[in-house]
């Protein structure tokens, strides 16, 4: 548990660190992107919580989804963060890439709920 509650933990903090850097004197465009970026990181910092919660249960496909997760937010809020500092992109396509992560995140933790649920015990 202790690994990804250190990683919501520390994304939380990034999260709350751009959004005030962006609110103060960036232009709107950057502004724009690190508001994305906080949201999406912020909101997934909290899933995270949760998820290690029931990594520690031993429970299926809650370790890959927490992975996946954290995967997704360094490449999607990741990318934004350096489009607004100007930073050009390492790897073309990647915000996307990070956008099917957590998507793919979410969905491997509705699989392991459903799993760990008594439907799948029917």
């Amino acid at each position: 548990m202790g690994l990804w509650l250190v990683l919501a933990g520390i994304n939380g903090a990034v999260a709350i660190g751009f959004a005030a850097w962006g609110a103060h004197g960036v232009d709107p465009e950057a502004a724009r992107w690190v508001e994305r970026a906080s949201q999406f990181q912020l909101m997934h910092a909290i899933a995270l919580l949760a998820l290690a919660r029931w990594c520690v249960e031993g429970r299926r496909l809650f370790r890959p989804a927490a992975a996946l997760m954290v995967a997704g937010i360094v490449m999607f809020s990741g990318s934004l963060y350096l489009k607004a500092l100007g930073i050009g992109l390492p790897i073309p396509m990647i915000t996307p890439l990070g956008g099917i992560s957590l998507l793919a995140s979410w969905l491997l933790l509705a699989a392991g709920g459903w799993l760990a649920s008594d439907h799948a015990r029917v």
